[in-house]
């Protein structure tokens, strides 16, 4: 997902609407409405709202590989 709009941006507080996790990704509607989602379900549903135009601000570049950058 590689859409980017001039929103706010996601913080800790924002979860998804579907699972809970933190959000990484805002999706606004057409309508104004607007749905949150960690980057596992924006991925899963990424072709149908890129079908119905919506607005994408992803911000999951911000999520590190698990055991990136660890040192011993």
């Amino acid at each position: 997902m590689n859409t980017l709009t001039a929103t706010a941006s996601l913080g800790a507080l924002d979860r998804c609407d579907r699972c809970g996790a933190q959000a990484y990704v805002r999706v606004t509607l057409g309508g104004g409405g607007e749905l949150l989602f960690c980057a596992h379900h924006a991925r899963q549903h990424e072709d149908k709202l890129r079908e119905i135009s919506a607005d994408i601000h992803d911000e999951s570049d911000r999520l590190i590989p698990t055991g990136a950058g660890l040192t011993d």
